[in-house]
């Protein structure tokens, strides 16, 4: 899909599937004019799909604004955790999802991208053949690298990498991190849920996304890796590419993180510490 918007030119892909080892895929994107969302609805949770899918559906008004600022995804994000929590389900417990997507804003005449989290779904930017991590996973084993505590590498085989800290629905008072980098031409954008990375490294998603310059065929490709590799999860993933901008501005560089099992259900941490307890 293209669009062609106040001299910004973007192109852009999706895929979607509930992989190999799931029923139920309670992923789901938004990937609209200059919104792109995507959202994981939390395995193990009841309604965990119409969580994802209430998230999405509150944040699509965004689509039909001019300007964008942080207050006010904000205010759609407290309309979407009011629906999310008002979400009947058998057992009582509330369903949950992390968002995780880029917005486009303009500052000035200059446009902005507008990167929103929350939870360990990711947004990636690849820029002069290099990709960066962009959102920062709200999880325990994020926690423990940040703290020195084990390297990236150690945190996909760790057991409670499946274990986040914030999710919209599941817990109350859920805040989102926000972050400002300038458009640039040639920008590639990639959004995507933990199906992906949690099959894939950040070195994997690279090959792929530059050997595929076609944005919808590159989405694919990246599903269908994730699931040649286990797809133990549901994958969701969109791309962003931007063809034109009439006014450049200067790129933006941000530094990577440093970086034949069973699928596993992400859980907030709250729910984890009850489980583990037999609660």
């Amino acid at each position: 899909m293209t669009q062609h918007d106040q001299g910004l030119t973007t192109v852009w892909g999706a895929a979607s599937h509930q992989g190999r080892r799931r029923t139920l895929n309670e992923d789901g994107y938004l990937a609209t004019g200059r919104v792109f969302f995507v959202a994981d609805g939390m395995g193990g949770h009841e309604a965990g799909e119409v969580a994802s899918a209430e998230a999405l559906a509150a944040l699509s008004a965004l689509a039909d604004v001019e300007q964008v600022e942080p207050a006010l995804v904000e205010a759609y994000l407290e309309l979407a955790q009011k629906r999310i929590r008002a979400i009947e389900t058998d057992s009582g417990n509330a369903p949950g999802t992390t968002l995780t997507g880029v917005l486009v804003d303009e500052r000035e005449d200059v446009p902005y991208w507008l990167f929103v989290n929350v939870g360990d779904s990711r947004t990636y930017m690849l820029s002069g053949g290099v990709l960066a991590q962009v959102s920062v996973d709200h999880s325990e084993v994020q926690e423990l690298i940040d703290a020195g505590t084990i390297t990236m590498d150690e945190a996909r085989r760790h057991p409670r990498r499946n274990v986040i800290t914030r999710a919209l629905g599941a817990q109350e008072g859920v805040r989102a991190d926000f972050r400002y980098i300038p458009v640039a031409l040639h920008d590639r954008v990639l959004v995507c849920s933990d199906g992906l990375t949690g099959e894939l490294t950040d070195a994997q998603i690279t090959t792929i996304l530059l050997e595929q310059p076609d944005p919808e065929r590159a989405a694919a490709f990246l599903v269908d890796a994730a699931i040649q590799a286990g797809g133990r999860d549901n994958i969701t993933v969109v791309v962003i590419d931007v063809t034109g901008v009439d006014h450049e501005t200067l790129g933006s560089s941000t530094a990577p993180r440093p970086g034949t099992e069973p699928d596993e259900d992400t859980l907030p941490r709250e729910e984890h510490e009850a489980r583990s307890q037999g609660v």
